[in-house]
């Protein structure tokens, strides 16, 4: 909701497509056109029924999904989460700040990086 509430306010156009949790997740997935994967996963790794390090293992070793970039954002001060997310080839990981303003600010950073991201040419 606070995803959604910060996209919102920043006008990020890109649709968002909200799971429950991560069997929820790859069922979604799974039955997703290739042409509406989508162009980022936001990961908490907090989840119920499968956690996000769980979810990852299953995403990043699939051959349709592994190259979907993952950000994970999480309250998780776990150093080995953090080593277990990046072991996974997350593309950043995100300690959510509690401070609502700080999060719309991280959200605005996620979003210019995979924007800016979009438009520079490959190689």
């Amino acid at each position: 909701m606070t995803v959604r509430r910060a996209f919102r306010e920043l006008k990020v156009t890109n649709p968002l497509v909200q799971q429950v949790n991560g069997e929820a997740a790859l069922d979604f997935l799974r039955t997703a056109p290739a042409h509406e994967l989508p162009c980022l996963i936001l990961l908490d790794l907090n989840m119920p029924v499968m956690n996000g390090i769980e979810f990852l293992q299953v995403v990043k070793h699939h051959a349709r999904w592994r190259r979907i970039p993952a950000v994970v954002l999480t309250t998780s001060q776990e150093e080995q989460d953090k080593i277990d997310s990046f072991d996974l080839s997350v593309a950043g990981y995100m300690t959510k700040p509690v401070d609502y303003r700080k999060f719309v600010d991280a959200m605005r950073t996620i979003d210019a990086y995979w924007t800016l991201s979009e438009v520079v040419p490959a190689g």
